[in-house]
């Protein structure tokens, strides 16, 4: 099993008992709204999008990990790494509940992901995107040491986005 253990939190794999945790995340309005269209999902789109997210791991060898707090136990949210149908490159990404904002949480979750995308998973480069006026998540890739690649339109909701990467030789 996968695990990854940071100064505060742990990444690992999704079990039965994150389901709730996570659903109550995704049925946040403000916690969605730069994701996707905006639209909440309730417990069963959570089970499928986590059921998604493990048959990944199995095919590809990573996904998005649960994010627990280790002093509590508590499931802050999810962080990884996948595959957008638009870009054909892997791409880091979190989302976390808004309880854990602020607290760099996100930037310590992603940077563990990022190391092991590129030290555990030898990939040479992994990508992020970002939604144009992100500014938390902007912060984050800003934090990661990551460059703007380009801009453009997310090709199914239009708006526009910025993707981000970083290749093994800018990583530190």
């Amino acid at each position: 099993m996968t695990e990854i253990h940071t100064p505060r939190l742990v990444l690992r794999r999704w079990t039965d008992d994150d389901l709730v945790p996570m659903a109550e995340i995704n049925a946040d309005p403000v916690v969605m709204r730069l994701i996707g269209d905006g639209t909440v999902l309730d417990l069963e789109q959570t089970a499928e999008a986590i059921e998604r997210w493990e048959e990944e791991w199995d095919e590809e060898g990573f996904g998005l990990f649960a994010v627990e707090l280790l002093a509590s136990g508590e499931l802050a949210g999810c962080v990884g790494l996948t595959v957008p149908d638009f870009l054909g490159e892997v791409a880091v990404s979190w989302r976390l509940g808004r309880a854990y904002w602020g607290q760099g949480y996100a930037s310590e979750a992603a940077h563990a992901a990022l190391e092991f995308a590129l030290e555990d998973r030898g990939l040479d480069r992994v990508l992020a995107v970002v939604r144009v006026g992100d500014a938390a998540s902007q912060s984050v890739l800003d934090k990661l040491g990551m460059e703007l690649d380009r801009e453009m339109e997310d090709p199914e909701f239009g708006y526009p986005i910025r993707v981000h990467a970083i290749d093994l030789t800018q990583y530190s």
